[in-house]
């Protein structure tokens, strides 16, 4: 193979001249990202969830005008984000805020643990895998408040009730995403660590739960999806005393007919389901960086 002229005058090896390229190609990469700057960065990430939110309100706004509901049954997005502009400043609105997160988050972390448990048993012993792999897959697909009724008779009208059907909405999930990730885990990593001397707990430490990191983050996002939906049904009928809600909120807006509490309460279920599964795309995205998937994008 010719090398070039410059190379051989210089006494530089093509490897070397090779390195250089790359390393000024990664320069001239870096400078231009410093050059989009940071608010160009921020806009580029907002401006398509500000046109969403625009056109959301545009139609929500048609829907009242064209008058196909009376605004008491289905109010306007004026009266309503009103509505909630008055709850933000009320302190019984920040306490049901933190009773649903406090019940969401406790239900999560205990179907994480029962997932985490179920999967790598399942995964790894495969009499169990054929006894109970499909069991799994049908409990993903139960609806959770089919769940409630077993549920209240079991532990009445009370906060266990509803603990019990977040985890059930959201274990399944969590453990077919590790069973899915354990499966996809390449051979030679196996073999690998085999040579060096890991065994059953060091093995799933050090080599099979990081290969399958991955498929157990969608399944933890989906497991939230499930358990966030079994929370708002479980409050819808789950009335406890002097615990404030979200779906106590809801539950009590549809009674009472206020149509902009209502929509006010769904506006800010919605909102903290969007910050969650921000948050599970930025872990995303951090284990994409890590593992150098992550596409640079202009």
């Amino acid at each position: 193979m010719a090398v070039d002229a410059s190379t051989q005058q210089s006494g530089a090896e093509p490897s070397d001249v090779h390195a250089r390229q790359i390393a000024g190609l990664d320069a001239l990469e870096l400078a231009d990202r410093r050059k989009s700057g940071l608010a160009s960065r921020i806009w580029s990430g907002l401006w398509p969830v500000v046109s969403a939110l625009v056109l959301v309100l545009l139609i929500w706004q048609g829907v009242v005008l064209a008058g196909w509901w009376p605004e008491y049954v289905f109010a306007g997005p004026v009266t309503t984000l009103g509505e909630l502009a008055g709850r933000l400043g009320e302190a019984e609105f920040y306490q049901a805020v933190g009773v649903t997160m406090r019940r969401a988050v406790v239900g999560f972390a205990l179907a994480i643990a029962v997932g985490l448990v179920v999967g790598a048993l399942v995964s790894r012993i495969r009499p169990l895998r054929r006894a109970v792999g499909s069991l799994i897959t049908g409990l993903q697909t139960m609806p959770s408040i089919a769940w409630f009724p077993l549920a209240i008779l079991l532990f009445g009208l009370t906060e266990s009730a509803i603990t019990f059907v977040v985890i059930l909405g959201a274990a399944p999930s969590i453990a077919n995403g590790l069973i899915a990730g354990v499966d996809y885990t390449p051979p030679i990593l196996l073999r690998a660590g085999h040579m060096l001397g890991l065994r059953r707990l060091s093995l799933y430490r050090h080599v099979i739960l990081p290969a399958s990191l991955p498929s157990f983050l969608a399944g933890l996002k989906q497991g939230w999806a499930f358990a966030w939906r079994s929370l708002m049904a479980g409050e819808l009928l789950v009335i406890i005393a002097n615990q404030p809600s979200l779906g106590e909120q809801l539950h009590y807006a549809r009674e009472l007919a206020d149509s902009p509490g209502l929509l006010a309460t769904m506006i800010v279920i919605l909102v903290i389901g969007i910050g969650v599964d921000l948050l599970f795309g930025a872990a995303d995205n951090a284990l994409r960086r890590r593992w150098g998937l992550h596409q640079v994008t202009n």
